[in-house]
């Protein structure tokens, strides 16, 4: 028996399964990759409920890094200990990056990105339907009382606002503790700084030690969206040290938003740029290693938390902000993806079909980019 969950042990090549696939077909960045998760862990294998995924999820929100990818990591160590959660972030991030450096050689021989915009026409509002079903689902698991739903709506006006994400979610927090507690006490909440540290501030030659070093540092402190993953690599490779073109940065990010799997494997095809094959793993490392750091010591927390009633409160909060990050985030990228019949007819058709009959999503996607193919 699984000593976390009470389950069954979730054999170790059954976990690689899963993520090698989510990592291959998980289009949409992501609050699509979590929505995916939702529906193969919760709702189809039962690996988690509800709730205990909610608490994983809040808990990737506490850290800096790729937020589902850190999420596939808490799943793995969930079924498996300390093997699942390396097996889980590496089957989740392998497929993202082998495509992301596949497309960097072709970039660097034919210096051009190909145009996918009819298909992606058809496939984001099936991603809209899958993380709109994964919404309703947490926030049923998560908004079960008022002072959740306040907060929630709280949530939600503050990232409404501008409020930085943290922010919000430490928010949340407090002011579940505050109002769940007989003897309120003031809460100080920590938010660490994104300061640069560690890499010269003039421009330098092109090492991979320091291109290692510099996606260390990204790891180790971004909070945020792929915007600021945008922000910190404009900083660092345009501005400081003169690595890049903003052309080059552009297409960079480009790909990591049109291939499957983490955003972050943008730092795979600046590794390729810059140093080649061996660039590129060095980049994807270092990026990436932190997330495995942060998440082994940050789980063994989420089960103690639990269990005291303060910070079962601390907890609660966060889960209600974290519902609100998605639901905002969802109302986002339904304004930029769905915008014509065609868009959706695929929503409305997608939402139903994994809603009532359980379609397999990947299907659902490829059905998606062949209608935007066609339409087109």
């Amino acid at each position: 028996m699984n000593p976390e969950t009470g389950g069954p042990v979730t054999p170790l090549a059954e976990l690689a399964r899963l993520f090698l696939r989510l990592g291959a077909t998980s289009f949409g960045g992501p609050a699509a990759h979590i929505a995916l998760m939702q529906q193969e862990v919760v709702r189809r294998r039962r690996w988690l409920d509800a709730a205990a995924f909610v608490d994983a999820l809040s808990a990737t929100n506490l850290i800096p890094g790729p937020n589902s990818t850190e999420l596939a990591m808490h799943i793995g160590h969930a079924r498996r200990g300390a093997r699942g959660l390396v097996v889980a972030g590496v089957s989740f991030i392998l497929p993202a990056a082998l495509m992301v450096g596949v497309l960097a050689a072709a970039y660097v021989r034919y210096a051009s990105l190909p145009d996918v915009s009819r298909v992606f026409h058809g496939i984001k509002p099936v991603v809209i339907a899958i993380v709109a079903l994964a919404v309703w689902t947490l926030g049923r698991a998560t908004v079960r009382t008022a002072t959740t739903a306040a907060i929630a709506v709280g949530a939600l006006v503050m990232l409404a606002a501008g409020v930085h994400e943290l922010i919000v979610l430490a928010a949340s927090g407090a002011t579940a503790v505050l109002l769940t507690s007989r003897q309120p006490r003031s809460l100080a909440v920590l938010i660490g700084s994104m300061v640069p540290a560690g890499v010269p501030a003039a421009a330098a030659p092109f090492g991979l030690g320091l291109m290692f070093l510099v996606f260390l540092k990204i790891g180790s402190v971004l909070f945020g969206s792929g915007y600021v993953l945008l922000a910190f690599l404009r900083a660092d490779f345009v501005e400081r040290l003169g690595w890049l073109t903003e052309q080059q940065l552009l297409d960079a990010i480009a790909v990591g938003q049109m291939t499957p799997g983490p955003v972050f494997t943008t730092a795979t095809f600046i590794g390729y740029l810059l140093g080649g094959p061996g660039g590129a793993v060095v980049a994807t490392v270092g990026i990436f290693l932190p997330a495995f750091i942060f998440v082994a010591l940050t789980r063994p927390l989420v089960e103690r938390m639990r269990r005291s009633s303060r910070t079962g409160a601390l907890l609660d909060g966060i889960n209600a902000g974290s519902l609100a990050m998605m639901a905002f985030v969802l109302a986002q990228l339904a304004r930029a993806a769905v915008t014509d019949t065609l868009t959706v007819t695929i929503a409305a058709v997608s939402f139903v079909a994994i809603a009532h009959y359980r379609v397999n999503t990947v299907w659902l996607m490829a059905a998606g980019a062949a209608a935007g193919w066609a339409a087109a």
